[in-house]
């Protein structure tokens, strides 16, 4: 291409982006950089630029640039349906013909589809989910990939197993981009990687020998004023952000690490007057549209969320960011407080830890890939012909819904399992676990905690500290921010007024949450030899618990409770229990109370047993014990989980009952343990079973 013809190609670039980003948008040299890559070169490149940058402006513009020229659509590989949303909405603007394919349009696929088929979009955007759902990955995938003008990988810190949001789906990308025809451009965005990650993502891109073209900026963030406020205390905490919420400037999100959290907070916080919304991976799609909406708008003070208000939600006057908890990695908490203050001179970035994080931290991290030897029964008991699904695979292998559907995608992308209509069928090609890998995975998942804990304490700049994490190639000696609390002192006081914490406290000292009965047996009980099958007719009643452990208020003193040494129960236990059995709302009042043996806690539980049948008048039944020499139940999955529990217990004398028995036991997490012993004490006699627990894990 002549110089003249790129000084107009650029001046084409430039009328695009001041149709997306308004009539004073300059393109920076390294936007125009990568723009001039892909166009002119058909190059791959990564782009690690900060959150604000416009790395979006990039692909809109190579894809329009590169469709006015002939090329075919723009595929775009983006992980959230925020993400999806906005970016559909900015091309619009810039008069590109966009459309999606997620989980939320499932019933405009099909004419998605054709219109791929027929040339008329210039850019689809889709989920990294898709690119291994077997109709997609057959039918539309390879045109895309022999046909594509440009191949986008958005938030690609994902194709790394060393990013900090890694995702199984996002390792096909390398077979996708290895399958393109030739001269197809690949570009890859991230706001967040450090050396590590950059080097992992951009070999991936160069499969084939094909060079990565790797540009990187400063992440600097000279709107962001870092803090960091230390309360011990889960009820000071929550207390002084309802407090100081309404001095924080515009709008903002509060993060927290679970999803009773995120409940609990905003339950809290709107009582006491503030405008806010639970934000959580449980909120139902249609539902997170309208938060977001209302947040984008201002019509909320806040979303208090968890991690599922993230990559590619789109404020750019985000006033303030709140983690009431720390996330496990200074990266990732670079990249969610990167929401903040893209478009305006200042806002406001404030950390509340808490003692509890690490118990978080590490309760996420069992939940990872598993050892070798489940992940071989994986593939043992899959066929090679006949698919079997994610359902029928759970009642064979001792993993639960989620880490099984994890490690099939793991064994799908290295090649021993495949997707198929119907489900999962084995390939029979050989397959090695990478036991170095996971090991070095662990160790650096083990020192980015440590780091964050650093982070917490340091007295040097926080924005330096942080980039430090990230490997920022601008960072220097003298790179000072000037804006956190380190650099200029203390913004916040800790002090929380003793009546703001007593109501606080009142509040969040509201005992008892509902226990719903489990209503189907897992599906595949017969494959364990169990003729246990739909619905579950013999179980207990609707119950309830206590707290959950990583409730605000209740929390800290139920795992207290239960992770301490073995003792009778305290008086105030007693209390909130005799609150939660006041209050609930059971069609006939039991008449006796029994408790299930417990085998870490006897003392607290048999105690409490005692306590209640003589606050309530009712019959104490004793404990309803294990079976000499029976082994205790695996808490893979379900299926696994209930067949450990048949015949777990003796078999009571409870003949002659004509009311109903109030069941006590320390924790419940899956339900099937008062599910199965409820069903064991009807069969012994009892009319009906009220379950309650001191606690539940979530």
């Amino acid at each position: 291409m002549t110089t003249a013809t790129t000084a107009d190609l650029r001046d084409e670039a430039e009328r695009l982006l001041r149709v997306l980003a308004g009539p004073d948008a300059r393109l920076r040299e390294d936007q125009w950089t990568a723009i001039e890559a892909l166009v002119v070169g058909r190059r791959r490149a990564l782009v690690v630029q900060r959150t604000g940058w416009g790395k979006s402006a990039v692909y809109f513009i190579a894809a329009k640039l590169l469709r006015s020229r002939g090329h075919g659509p723009t595929v775009i590989v983006s992980p959230l349906l925020a993400l999806m949303r906005n970016q559909v909405s900015s091309a619009e603007r810039a008069g590109v013909r966009a459309a999606t394919i997620n989980s939320g349009n499932v019933t405009e696929w099909d004419e998605i589809h054709q219109r791929v088929a027929a040339r008329e979009l210039d850019v689809l955007l889709v989920s990294p989910e898709r690119l291994n759902n077997p109709d997609f990955r057959d039918q539309v995938l390879p045109s895309l990939a022999a046909d594509s003008g440009l191949v986008v990988v958005d938030e690609a810190h994902c194709v790394s197993d060393w990013g900090h949001d890694f995702r199984p789906d996002y390792r096909r990308i390398r077979t996708l981009v290895e399958d393109l025809g030739e001269g197809i451009p690949v570009l890859a965005t991230t706001a967040t990687a450090n050396d590590r990650v950059v080097s992992d993502v951009a070999t991936q891109l160069g499969v084939g020998g094909t060079e990565t073209l790797v540009l990187r900026g400063t992440l600097e963030r000279h709107s962001l004023s870092l803090s960091v406020v230390r309360i011990a205390e889960a009820t000071q905490r929550a207390a002084w952000l309802a407090e100081h919420l309404d001095e924080l400037p515009g709008s903002g999100i509060v993060y927290t690490l679970t999803v009773s959290a995120a409940r609990d907070l905003a339950s809290l916080l709107a009582d006491r007057g503030h405008q806010v919304a639970a934000y959580t991976g449980q909120t139902d799609a249609a539902e997170r549209e309208v938060l977001e909406s209302d947040l984008l708008n201002n019509r909320v003070k806040a979303l208090v969320a968890t991690s599922a208000l993230g990559m590619g939600f789109d404020k750019p006057d985000l006033g303030f960011v709140v983690h009431v908890g720390a996330p496990s990695s200074p990266i990732s908490y670079y990249q969610q407080v990167g929401r903040a203050g893209r478009a305006t001179d200042s806002a406001e970035v404030v950390l509340l830890p808490g003692p509890e994080d690490q118990q978080i931290w590490s309760y996420f991290a069992s939940v990872s890939f598993p050892r070798e030897h489940i992940v071989r029964k994986v593939i043992d008991v899959l066929e090679t012909e006949r698919p079997q699904s994610t359902m029928a695979l759970e009642p064979l292998v001792e993993l639960g819904r989620t880490r099984l559907e994890l490690v099939l995608k793991v064994l799908d992308v290295d090649g021993a399992v495949r997707r198929v209509r119907g489900g999962w069928v084995a390939t029979g090609q050989p397959w090695s676990y990478d036991a170095d890998r996971y090991g070095r995975l662990e160790a650096a998942r083990g020192a980015e905690q440590r780091a964050m804990l650093e982070y917490e304490r340091t007295d040097e700049c926080r924005m330096m500290f942080l980039r430090r994490q990230l490997d920022d190639p601008g960072l220097d000696g003298d790179s000072y921010c000037g804006r956190c609390d380190n650099c200029t002192g203390p913004k916040y006081s800790t002090d929380v007024a003793a009546e703001a914490v007593a109501d606080t406290q009142r509040r969040l000292d509201r005992p008892g949450i509902d226990l719903p009965p489990r209503k189907q047996w897992p599906t595949g009980m017969a494959k364990l030899g169990i003729d246990l099958s739909g619905k579950i007719t013999d179980g207990p009643e609707p119950g309830r618990v206590l707290g959950r452990l990583s409730d605000l208020g209740w929390g800290q003193r139920l795992r207290t409770l239960i992770g301490g040494s073995d003792a009778p129960v305290p008086d105030a236990i007693v209390d909130a229990c005799v609150k939660v059995l006041a209050s609930w709302d059971w069609a006939e009042r039991p008449g006796s109370v029994m408790c299930v043996e417990s085998p870490t806690h006897p003392a607290l539980m048999r105690s409490l047993t005692t306590r209640l049948a003589r606050v309530g008048r009712l019959s104490d039944l004793g404990d309803l014990r294990v079976q000499p020499g029976h082994s205790p139940a695996s808490t893979a999955n379900s299926a696994y989980r209930v067949a450990g529990l048949v015949n777990a217990w003796e078999t009571p004398d409870l003949s002659g009952l004509d009311r109903p028995v109030l069941l006590l036991d320390a924790v419940t997490d899956s339900g099937w343990t008062l599910t199965m012993a409820a069903r064991a004490i009807r069969r012994a006699g009892a009319p009906s079973v009220l379950p309650f627990a001191l606690a539940t894990p979530k």
